[in-house]
C-alpha cells in the first residue's frame, strides 16, 4: 500500500526502515520523509490510516526472508538502511531468535551484495543486563538476560562481521525509548494515570532509571546515517542525560494529570514475587525484563555519542509528560487488543493488574 507519490528532493538519498510501521519505524519513517529522504518502511503489516504516511512508500515482507529483504531493497533503490524490525522480549524464543539474529543477517547480506552504503543497526540496552557499576558504558560486560538480551548481542556480533567485510554498520543501544503513540507496558501507566489511581513501583523508587525520548533516538540515528564514516561505524549507547529517580520522575505525569495522586513504593522482593506469579498464570501484561529490574540503577554513559556532537532535548520528566499528554488526546484502542505483549503501538491486557488498580484508587 504505498504511502504517496515520491516528488520531493532525493538529495539526501534513498532510506529502507526495517519495521518500518512500528512505533520506532513509523516515527523513522517520518522523521527521515521531511529531512528529506526518499523512504521505505518494509514490515509485515501496512501503516494504520492515520498514521501520516505521505510521501512514505511501503514494501510488505519479512526480514527472516532473505528473498524478501533483497527485494525490498532492489525496490526501494535504498542507499542506507535503518534496521528497527524486532522481535519483542514476550514473543517466543524461536521467533525472537530468528527474527533478532537471523533477520539481522539477512538484512546485513542484501545490504553489502546491493551496494548499500551503511546500515544502522538498533540494538538494545538490553544487552548489558543488570550491572552494579554505573553509568553502563559502551565497553562494559555483555550479559544479556533471556532470550531477547541474547538475541540482541548475537545480532550485535553479525553487524560486527559486516564491519570486517567492508560495510558501515553503526549500533546504537537505546534506553526505554518513548513518545507520541508509544502504548504497550506504558499504557498501563497511563491508563492508571488518567483514572486517578495511585502508582505503585516495583521497590521503593529510589533507584536511577534512564529513559529516551524518541525524537532524542532519531537525531542520534540521523546522525549516524551522515556524518562520516569512520567516525561512526562503531556502537554507542543512547538516553536522556537528564533523569533523577525513578519516584520522581514518574511523579511528573500524575502532577500533570492534576490527580493528586503519587508514586508509591513496595517491597521489591514482596512485589517481584507477586508478579511472578502473575505472570506464570498469564494475569500480567508485564514480563520478566520490566517487573526483574524496575528497582534497580540502570543507565548508560552517553558521553561516546556526544562526543560526536549529539545532545538529547529531552529529560526523563519531559518525555513521560508529553507522550501522556498525547495518550489522553489521541488514544482510543481497546486494551483486549490480540497483540498484547507483541506490539508497541497497541494497548496492553492488563489482566489482574486492572483489579489492583481500583484498589489503588481508593487509597
Amino acid at each position: 500500500m504505498p504511502g504517496g507519490n515520491r516528488t520531493r528532493d532525493r538529495s539526501n538519498g534513498s532510506l529502507l526502515v526495517t519495521g518500518g510501521t512500528g512505533f520506532l519505524g513509523l516515527h523513522a519513517c517520518q522523521y527521515f520523509r521531511d529531512q528529506g529522504w526518499d523512504v521505505t518502511a518494509f514490515d509485515l503489516k501496512p501503516f494504520e490510516e492515520e498514521d501520516g504516511t505521505d510521501g512514505i512508500d511501503y514494501v510488505e515482507g519479512d526480514v527472516r526472508s532473505e528473498r524478501s529483504v533483497a527485494d525490498a531493497l532492489e525496490e526501494s533503490d535504498a542507499t542506507a538502511v535503518v534496521h528497527a524490525a524486532a522481535a519483542l522480549p514476550l514473543w517466543d524464543a524461536d521467533r525472537i531468535r530468528e527474527t533478532t539474529i537471523d533477520g539481522t543477517r539477512n538484512v546485513l547480506w542484501a545490504a553489502h551484495e546491493g551496494g548499500v552504503e551503511r546500515v544502522c543497526y538498533i540494538s538494545s540496552t538490553a544487552v548489558y543486563g543488570t550491572h552494579d557499576t554505573h553509568p553502563i558504558t559502551e565497553e562494559s560486560p555483555l550479559e544479556g538476560v533471556g532470550p531477547y538480551g541474547e538475541a540482541k548481542i548475537q545480532a550485535e556480533k553479525v553487524c560486527e562481521d559486516f564491519r570486517r567485510m567492508g560495510l558501515c554498520v553503526p549500533i546504537l543501544r537505546p534506553k526505554t525509548f518513548i513518545g507520541p503513540q508509544r502504548l504497550g507496558v506504558f499504557q498501563v501507566l497511563f491508563d492508571w494515570i488518567e483514572d486517578g489511581a495511585n502508582v505503585p513501583l516495583v521497590g521503593w523508587g529510589t533507584n536511577q532509571y534512564q529513559l529516551l525520548h524518541v525524537h532524542d533516538l532519531l537525531t542520534a540515528i540521523d546522525l549516524l546515517l551522515t556524518d562520516d564514516k569512520e567516525a561512526v561505524n562503531s556502537t554507542f549507547n543512547v538516553g536522556t542525560d537528564e533523569f533523577t529517580t525513578m519516584k520522581a520522575d514518574f511523579q511528573a505525569p500524575i502532577d500533570y494529570a492534576g490527580t493528586g495522586k503519587r508514586t508509591i513504593g513496595t517491597p521489591a522482593v514482596l512485589t517481584v514475587a507477586v508478579l511472578r506469579v502473575l505472570d506464570r498464570l498469564n494475569l500480567s501484561p508485564l514480563y520478566p525484563w520490566v517487573y526483574e529490574t524496575a528497582h534497580e540503577d540502570s543507565y548508560v554513559s552517553v558521553e561516546k555519542l556526544k562526543a560526536l556532537g549529539w545532545e538529547p532535548e529531552y529529560s526523563n520528566r519531559e518525555a513521560l509528560v508529553e507522550t501522556y499528554d498525547w495518550y489522553l488526546e489521541h488514544d482510543e484502542s481497546n486494551e483486549a487488543d490480540d497483540e498484547t505483549g507483541l506490539d508497541h503501538r497497541v494497548a496492553w491486557d492488563q489482566g489482574a493488574l486492572a483489579v489492583a488498580k481500583k484498589v489503588s484508587q481508593q487509597i
